[in-house]
């Protein structure tokens, strides 16, 4: 764990911070002014993701939110329609931005774990009609946060974009955490990209840096959406310093997240054994563990209250759900104390 700290901070892996090794690489950043294509950190960052990716090119954004609004703004006309599930960050957690920056409406799809499947997307495809907008672009998330960090099937991603294809529609993927499940696959990155007109990756999650995201796509794509990030005000000018923390992350906590899973098992385990609580143990295929709070507990708020007096930070999600998420900055012994600190609480 980075720094000393009493609190088992399960809140989210967005609470991560720089490491001690980290920092030394963004004091040492080359940098330049980005607005003008010319901070080689910044380009090299780029440059590397999208190669992971197996994509043409790279953008990168402060937030994955913007990547996503961005991105769909780059795909779309006001007054299109856009399908994804309806547990996704685009539509719960991106403040309306869909409707407010691109004018499309979202169609939301009930799917299991996060999934939807061709089927049910082509479904739910406007006919040609005045009355009807149109649809343009499909969403998919993966991993799933709210889903529980659940893994889409490469399989099924297939069908989809088989489907999309014979309907000439876009993909775009919010792949914030792509990385969770490619390790949890063993499928490499690109594999997974190749079936999407854009993919979006964020740093700032699992992988320990302070910022950023990126998005990836084809050259003319990039282009399009370099214009609507410096509308929506994403243009950023020595940020060198940041994308070097990314380039670090990238290079150096991509493969130990198989650490995070480990860990995410084991407290999925020790709190679904504990009577009055539930885990869908399933839905438990990366770093994101949500459970379930019996009543006579309480609420899922009081029952995160009682747990932080105790040492142990968690968010309840709703009255009775509540979620914890391992990460970097969480280790195997903290893990281990957290799931004691459950069992004597509950």
């Amino acid at each position: 764990m980075n720094g000393e700290c009493k609190l088992i901070d399960l809140r989210s892996d967005t609470v991560t911070r720089p490491t001690p090794e980290m920092r030394e690489v963004m004091a040492r950043a080359e940098v330049g002014d980005d607005v003008f294509g010319e901070d080689p950190s910044i380009n090299q960052l780029q440059t590397h993701v999208a190669g992971l990716l197996g994509r043409e090119a790279g953008l990168f954004v402060p937030s994955g939110s913007m990547a996503n609004q961005v991105s769909i703004k780059a795909h779309t006309q006001p007054g299109d329609e856009i399908i994804c599930e309806r547990g996704a960050h685009v539509y719960n957690y991106e403040s309306g931005g869909p409707s407010f920056l691109s004018g499309v409406q979202v169609l939301p799809l009930d799917g299991i774990h996060g999934m939807i499947t061709a089927e049910q997307i082509e479904s739910a495809i406007r006919p040609k009609n005045v009355h009807h907008p149109i649809t343009r672009l499909i969403c998919l998330e993966n991993t799933h946060n709210r889903a529980g960090g659940t893994v889409f099937p490469i399989d099924e991603i297939r069908s989809i974009r088989k489907m999309a294809d014979q309907y000439k529609l876009h993909m775009h993927l919010d792949g914030a955490r792509l990385w969770n499940a490619s390790i949890a696959t063993d499928i490499p990155l690109h594999e997974y990209a190749q079936y999407f007109d854009s993919v979006v990756v964020c740093f700032s999650k699992g992988l320990g840096a302070p910022v950023g995201s990126m998005i990836t796509g084809s050259s003319d794509f990039i282009r399009t959406a370099h214009r609507y990030r410096k509308m929506f005000g994403g243009a950023m000018r020595q940020a060198g310093v940041l994308a070097a923390a990314a380039l670090h992350a990238v290079q150096n906590h991509y493969v130990r997240m198989k650490e995070d899973h480990e860990n995410a098992q084991i407290l999925a385990r020790a709190i679904d054994a504990i009577p009055g609580l539930e885990v869908d143990l399933e839905s438990v295929q990366t770093n994101i563990v949500f459970f379930d709070v019996d009543p006579s507990f309480g609420t899922a708020g009081k029952v995160a209250e009682r747990l932080k007096e105790k040492g142990v930070l968690v968010i309840a999600t709703s009255a009775s759900r509540i979620r914890v998420v391992t990460h970097l900055d969480v280790s195997r012994e903290q893990v281990e104390e957290a799931a004691q600190i459950f069992r004597t609480v509950l």
